[in-house]
């Protein structure tokens, strides 16, 4: 918020630390903003001056309800959806999106368990979102190095190959029954005969429809190849986060 009230930030480049940039964040220079979270609490009292500087935003909100052993400092399932609640309640259900990603196979949490855990979830959301984001963990050496340590406590990746049609045609029944769409983020394995469209995080279908606006079609060169969202900023930071999330890739160290 204090970037905001002054009107800009400086946003240096993660591999190269004395590239420093700044983005405008004056409503008359920002077509929408994005917020990518699991925890809108902070944000919350501060809804209705972003609305009063006419800017306009929407969430990607992570919930996957994972145990600690997963995530070690997210908020409770209970206390996310209290925030939810509030959120929508200021927003609507068109500017959230529900993220269950990333879905992480192991003995911990197996086909199944992703199965079950999603209809809870999705029950829980029922009339707070209309759209969902799924996507497979990717591997990232940090991450991996992680799964090792877990593995010492008896959790194990799982290899679900077969299995994997099965949970995702069952995701997108979930879906569909609860009134919702569900799209892929940056899926290399096509996920389409399930059920499951390539999806963009910054999508112009999207934001036509939510906020009548216009933006790029043009696809961001600086994402991956798998990642269909348009030309954007990210003013976001790595290795900031403190939930502890043992699959994260934009956290080295989780100590």
């Amino acid at each position: 918020m204090d970037r905001v009230r002054e009107g800009y930030c400086d946003v240096a480049n993660p591999y190269r630390a004395d590239q420093v940039s700044r983005v405008s964040l004056r409503a008359e220079d920002v077509d929408v903003i994005v917020f990518v979270t699991r925890n809108a609490g902070p944000l919350l009292p501060y809804l209705a001056e972003l609305d009063e500087r006419g800017l306009r935003y929407y969430f990607q909100y992570t919930l996957t309800g994972y145990s600690r052993q997963l995530e070690a400092n997210t908020p409770s399932v209970s206390d996310a959806l209290e925030t939810l609640h509030h959120l929508v309640k200021h927003i609507g259900p068109e500017r959230l999106i529900w993220r269950y990603d990333p879905i992480l196979f192991t003995t911990l949490t197996p086909p199944v368990y992703h199965v079950e855990q999603f209809a809870r979830l999705a029950e829980s959301l029922r009339g707070l979102t209309r759209r969902v984001t799924v996507s497979i963990m990717d591997d990232y050496r940090w991450v991996t190095a992680r799964l090792k340590k877990l593995a010492k406590e008896g959790i194990t990746r799982l290899e679900i190959d077969e299995e994997l049609g099965m949970v995702m045609r069952s995701l997108a029944a979930i879906t569909q029954s609860h009134e919702m769409e569900i799209f892929s983020c940056a899926e290399p394995i096509d996920l389409s005969p399930y059920g499951i469209a390539p999806g963009k995080c910054i999508d112009d279908v999207y934001l036509r429809r939510t906020f009548g606006i216009d933006v790029t079609r043009r696809k961001d060169p600086s994402q991956r190849k798998a990642c269909g969202c348009v030309v954007s900023k990210d003013i976001g930071a790595y290795n900031t986060c403190r939930h502890g999330c043992v699959y994260c890739y934009a956290t080295r160290s989780i100590r």
